[in-house]
Parts: structure tokens; C-alpha cells; sequence
């Protein structure tokens, strides 16, 4: 839901930014987002319908700007992936965003049923439009 509520709001600030999402597992590579994270992004007319799962790779902080977690468990996956220092310059907790210094987690709705998604999509959409202002304020 991350990618697609960020690229909506990068879409709709008319901003050239470059939008990817990955885990830090092999366990969903090739396969679309929950179908209940479908349905909750659609019903904020987001499609994320058509994304593929991927793993995250070393390449990644080379190549990208920023790289965001949505857990510490995330982020204790990404940060082995490399010792390079400016790798982990890059790297950071998603709601650190919304909630700077506080690590939060975004939690798993997978067992939250419809309230779970709809409190995810929330803090995400939060903290993407911080992402947002901080990009526009940089430009």
C-alpha cells in the first residue's frame, strides 16, 4: 500500500520521483499485495493491483535516494545487507516520517482484519504526505 499512496501523492504533486517497494524476504517475489490491501488502496482510488513483490538487494542502496522500512525487523534485514556507512545513511523506519525518533512500526494488518487496513493505510498516507512536503521544501 506504501508505493501506491506515495505514488498517487507524487502523481498529484506533479513530482519526478522514482517510487519502489521490496521486501527484505524471499517470500512473496512475483506475487500481487493482499487482496484486502487492494481493496482498501481502491477505495481511495489507488490501483495496486498490478504490482509484483521483489526482494530487496545491496543494489538498491546504491541506486536509490532513500530507503524506507516499514519495521525493525525490516530494518535489522536491510541494514545486513551492506556495511557501507552511507547505505545506512539511507535507510530508515517509514513512521519515523510522521513520528520522528520514535522507531515505530507500522503494524501488520494481515490479522486486523477491515479496521487493520484501514489504520495502515492511514498511517502510511500520513507519512507520505510528510515525504511529500519534505521533497517539495528540498526542491
Amino acid at each position: 500500500m506504501a508505493e501506491g499512496i506515495f505514488k498517487n501523492k507524487v502523481e498529484e504533486n506533479q513530482l519526478i520521483v522514482e517510487v519502489d517497494s521490496a521486501g527484505t524476504s524471499d517470500y512473496h517475489i512475483g506475487e500481487t499485495p493482499d487482496t484486502r490491501a487492494i481493496y482498501k488502496s481502491r477505495e481511495y482510488d489507488i490501483d495496486i493491483s498490478k504490482l509484483k513483490g521483489r526482494q530487496l538487494v545491496k543494489d538498491d542502496f546504491d541506486y536509490y535516494d532513500k530507503i524506507f522500512v516499514m519495521d525493525t525487523s525490516n530494518y535489522q534485514n536491510a541494514l545486513a545487507l551492506t556495511t557501507v556507512p552511507k547505505h545506512h545513511e539511507k535507510l530508515d523506519l517509514f513512521l519515523n516520517l510522521s513520528y520522528p525518533g520514535e522507531n515505530r512500526s507500522v503494524p501488520d494488518p494481515y490479522f486486523g482484519g477491515e479496521e487493520g487496513f484501514e489504520q495502515v493505510y492511514q498511517l502510511l498516507d500520513n507519512a507520505s504526505e510528510v515525504l511529500i512536503q519534505q521533497i517539495k521544501d528540498e526542491a
